[in-house]
């Protein structure tokens, strides 16, 4: 039983699986059967899938069947009615014959109807031909009544071309008749009346166009700096197409029709009236401003009459000396932008209309002709720039020239004209601005430090702090921490010097725009007059400070930081002109800035001033010094001269918290040895002939103040006992003399570890002459021998330095 159970349910999916296959052999493509085949065969049941598929077709082909039997009674009733639809064609072929028979036999009385009227038209033409011989006559009296008037209008180009129809093509037609020969008998005579005439208005063009030629210009150069404009914001946009007019579209906007005929090209003037252009939104074409006519009228009549080259002789003689009247520039020109702008409009208007007549003319002008003119123009305008630049000494004057030239020059380069010349020019004026400049900065730099209050600069709140730092690169973290008030290092023309150097650096650049030069030729031309800035305004201006008589020594401490933090900051100058020209230091050939040493000269030159500021100090209290060099009294302190200088010099030192420390080191030793030196010369000094041990005590407690002074640390960073070396030689040879010594100086005198070893033995016997024996010997409270012993050793002194 189970094995029958079994068999019937493999019996029973194999037919499912097989009902699967011939569902999809069906619905599946004939090029994609293959797998479902293969998937029959794999199996053991392929007999019965074939008996499967031979009941399917069965089915289908009794579908079929069932199918066709349905339509067959549809396709029997369409041949029926076809067989219908072919008698009714046959009739009506017949209708359409019969139909055509009776029309041609009733369109005969039309084709002989319309032969009549053939005739009749023929007819009706040779008698439209005998009227028009017969009026051949009146056009010509037509013609001639017309030529009276436009000469009466004096229309004379119209005139003329009337004239020329009536000659040439009315009177021929009927020559035989009497007053034919009369009009042909005037004819001469009214061109040479309308030759007059014509060169009459050719001269009135001229004139009208040689005083409003600068109007012309004007509007030329307006254009093309509208055009300019357009161009520069159409590169700081996609460019979607270019937007430059060309030459020829350029002509385009006053393309004159030489056969008009109305009353504004009849004008004799010349010149359209343009005195509400300016308040238009769109500036004119420039040749819009002129009316052209005449010269065209006038070219034309000479070139019909055969004196064409008559014509083109006197007008290009007439156009040279008015070029030369434009290129003669007046005499104050230099004074005003606008007498030069007087100038060039006169230039331009007069080229532009050259320009126009010589691609609107066939050949009253040529390119030889104009590049003759151009030469002459260029040679002459490029010396009288020259001359009158250089009497500008106004920076924006000449920067504001430089802009004239360049638009000038660009307005004549659209109309094909060579322009570099003038580029070479500007660079000649670029040196002659940046001199100007320099003078400018020069009073500027000038007012900065003398409106200085050299202190440094307070701040109370972040907001002010971040101004300053904002004007000048300061980074300080210890500064930044420090609570508010505070001070920067540098005074107020730290930064101002610094961002005027900036708007020099932006001077420079506003020149070198629109010079069409190289990012490298910019970047080199702005460094270079950079470094003329520094090294010789800046310079100057650092050093009349320095030197300046009543500058105090704080003064010149601040003057030191300040350079210092200049000094620091060139590298941000380097990276300033870096960023604006896009050239970076490291480029061959590129100038280095020399801010650097600059500031280093000044602050070395404020150094300088320090010391002597500091020795003419201590000069000015030595000269209160009044010691009494006789007396006999011995004194208990120092004088008072000597207590106020070296509280002086501790006030002074102590200033010099913020400068370098070798600095404040070599302020504080030259101070003291100019102060030993200053004290050894007063000890020593002629007018002073004997002195006694008493005043030689004083000068001693005096020179003590100065040794205690020394050993006080004024200036942190000396070595121990390194600042007393500056006092070394008045001490010892006041313990000679103190002490009286002798024995000592004169047995160890010459070894290198001498106990006196810095008393100069001049020194010691100049001092020894000026000591009176009466005060040696009358003052003093020793013993005999000890008395003995003074005076040997003066002697031995006397002759070692005889024998010396």
């Amino acid at each position: 039983m189970e094995r029958g159970k079994m068999a019937e349910a493999e019996s029973l999916e194999t037919a499912a699986e097989h009902e699967r296959i011939l569902r999809e052999i069906e619905s599946t493509d004939t090029a994609c059967i293959g797998p479902t085949l293969r998937s029959v065969y794999d199996g053991e049941e392929h007999g019965r899938f074939m008996e499967k598929l031979e009941t399917r077709i069965r089915n289908h082909d009794r579908e079929i069947e069932k199918m066709c039997n349905f339509h067959y009674q549809g396709f029997v009733d369409s041949i029926t009615e076809l067989l219908k639809v072919r008698g009714e064609a046959q009739k009506l072929k017949n209708q359409v014959t019969d139909t055509n028979r009776k029309l041609q036999h009733e369109g005969k009385e039309l084709v002989i109807a319309m032969e009549e009227l053939k005739q009749c038209r023929l007819q009706q033409r040779n008698i439209s031909a005998t009227v028009d011989k017969l009026m051949l006559c009146l056009p010509v009296l037509e013609m001639y009544s017309k030529l009276r008037d436009q000469m009466k209008t004096k229309r004379h180009y119209p005139a003329l071309k009337t004239l020329e129809h009536l000659e040439h093509t009315y009177l021929p037609q009927v020559s035989h008749y009497r007053f034919c020969k009369v009009m042909v008998d005037n004819i001469p005579k009214l061109r040479e009346e309308i030759k007059d005439v014509s060169m009459s208005d050719l001269k009135d063009f001229l004139e009208s166009i040689r005083k409003h030629s600068d109007k012309i210009g004007e509007t030329a150069m307006k254009q093309a700096q509208q055009q300019r404009n357009l161009d520069n914001i159409v590169l700081q946009q996609p460019r979607v197409g270019s937007k430059r007019k060309s030459k020829k579209d350029a002509y385009t906007i006053f393309d004159t029709e030489i056969e008009s005929t109305s009353p504004k090209s009849e004008q004799d003037s010349g010149i359209l009236d343009v005195e509400d252009e300016e308040d238009d939104e769109e500036v004119p074409g420039a040749q819009d401003l002129v009316d052209f006519s005449p010269v065209y009228r006038c070219l034309h009549i000479y070139s019909v009459l055969g004196a064409r080259e008559t014509f083109e002789n006197y007008y290009r003689k007439q156009r040279r000396k008015q070029a030369r009247l434009v290129l003669q520039p007046p005499s104050n020109m230099h004074e005003t932008l606008d007498g030069y702008r007087k100038y060039f409009n006169q230039i331009v208007g007069f080229f532009v209309v050259e320009d126009h007549i010589l691609h609107t003319t066939q050949g009253l002008v040529n390119r030889a002709y104009i590049d003759e003119l151009w030469e002459m123009a260029l040679s002459k305008t490029i010396a009288a720039l020259r001359t009158h630049s250089s009497y500008c000494s106004d920076p924006n004057l000449v920067l504001d020239l430089k802009n004239l030239i360049v638009l000038f020059a660009d307005t004549l380069q659209v109309y094909g004209f060579p322009v570099n010349q003038l580029f070479d020019m500007l660079l000649e004026i670029r040196d002659q601005y940046s001199e100007t400049l320099l003078k400018k900065w020069a009073g500027i730099f000038r007012n900065i430090l003398d409106s200085d209050n050299y202190s440094p600069i307070p701040v109370t709140s972040e907001e002010i702090y971040k101004k300053v730092v904002g004007q000048f690169p300061f980074q300080d973290m210890e500064l930044e921490k420090q609570p508010f008030p505070k001070k920067f290092p540098f005074s107020e023309f730290v930064p101002k010097v610094y961002n005027q150097i900036k708007e020099f650096i932006y001077a420079c650049l506003k020149f070198s725009e629109d010079l069409h030069l190289s990012s490298t030729e910019v970047d080199d031309m702005i460094r270079k007059s950079t470094n003329l800035l520094l090294t010789r305004t800046l310079s100057n201006s650092l050093q009349n400070v320095i030197k300046r008589k009543n500058i105090g020594l704080t003064e010149l401490v601040q003057i030191i930081i300040n350079t210092t933090h200049l000094e620091k900051s060139c590298k941000y100058l380097e990276e300033f002109i870096t960023n604006i020209t896009n050239v970076l230091p490291e480029t061959v050939h590129t100038t280095k800035l020399y801010g650097t040493t600059t500031f280093k000269d000044a602050r070395h030159a404020a150094e300088e001033e320090i010391y002597t500021n500091l020795n003419q100090k201590i000069d000015q209290f030595l000269q209160l010094a009044d010691y009494d060099w006789m007396t006999g009294d011995l004194g208990s302190k120092a004088s008072d001269y000597l207590v106020d200088l070296i509280a002086f010099l501790r006030s002074t030192f102590a200033v010099f918290t913020h400068l370098p420390g070798k600095v404040a080191q070599t302020a504080c030793m030259s101070a003291c040895k100019h102060l030993a030196t200053s004290l050894m010369q007063l000890l020593l000094e002629a007018e002073v002939r004997q002195l006694t041990l008493g005043a030689l005590q004083q000068f001693n407690l005096d020179v003590r103040e100065c040794e205690q002074f020394a050993r006080s640390g004024p200036v942190p960073g000396f070595q121990e006992d390194t600042l007393q070396l500056a006092f070394i030689d008045l001490r010892q040879l006041l313990d000679l003399f103190i002490q009286w010594d002798w024995s000592t100086y004169l047995a160890d005198y010459g070894q290198p570890n001498c106990k006196y070893l810095r008393v100069n033995p001049v020194t010691a016997l100049t001092l020894l002459e000026k000591i009176s024996r009466e005060v040696r010997y009358g003052k003093t409270q020793r013993p005999a021998e000890d008395i003995q012993e003074r005076e040997e050793a003066p002697v031995s002194l006397r002759g070692g330095h005889s024998q010396r």
